[in-house]
């Protein structure tokens, strides 16, 4: 895992393609993000026959996407509350790697999805904010904080997983990493 930098990109908003409401001038108003985006959306079970991360983001919300959903690229993308519920596929954190996302913004996300995401280096950023597609978005890990439009907008993350992510390193490099201390302190007790 590489260390995480803060990510400077245009933010996708996730459209499911619901219903928008109409304006008094005619136009369309911006679709509000689905709320309650299970696993199974993000990564249909078909793609699940393979343990390598390898063409994953290829199936990145595979069935909207046969079904008009024009899903942008960028590093980050911004969705509704309780996103990545369902069942535990560490796939469906794979797949929005692989299509390019470092961090995933909604109010609120999924414990499992939230565990999976932060483990393999995908950002998740519990932060309850109007974001419009396109707009230019920061999100500094190591201040903890998104900005927006001139807007600040803090958020926090486990401090363990911060401290894995900042330096490219999932629990067992973590460990390995303090290995020397591990031993020294065996050598001192026997």
């Amino acid at each position: 895992m590489t260390p995480w930098q803060r990510v400077v990109g245009r933010a996708v908003v996730l459209d499911s393609g619901g219903p928008r409401s109409a304006l008094p001038n005619g136009g369309r108003s911006e679709a509000e993000p689905p709320n309650d985006v299970d696993t199974d959306q993000i990564i249909p079970a078909r793609f699940l026959t393979t343990t390598s991360r390898d063409g994953l983001g290829d199936c990145l919300f595979a069935d909207w996407r046969a079904h008009g959903l024009a899903l942008g690229r960028g590093a980050v993308l911004v969705a509704g509350r309780n996103f990545g519920c369902g069942s535990s596929r560490e796939h469906a954190v794979w797949a929005l790697m692989g299509w390019g996302f470092r961090a995933v913004i909604a109010p609120s996300f999924a414990d499992i999805f939230r565990q999976n995401a932060l483990k393999n280096g995908l950002l998740p950023v519990a932060v309850d904010a109007s974001i419009a597609d396109g707009a230019e978005v920061v999100v500094d890990l190591e201040e903890q904080v998104v900005t927006v439009g001139g807007a600040r907008l803090p958020f926090t993350v486990d401090p363990f997983a911060r401290t894995c992510l900042l330096a490219g390193q999932d629990e067992m490099g973590y460990l390995l990493a303090r290995l020397p201390l591990v031993e020294e302190y065996e050598r001192r007790r026997l």
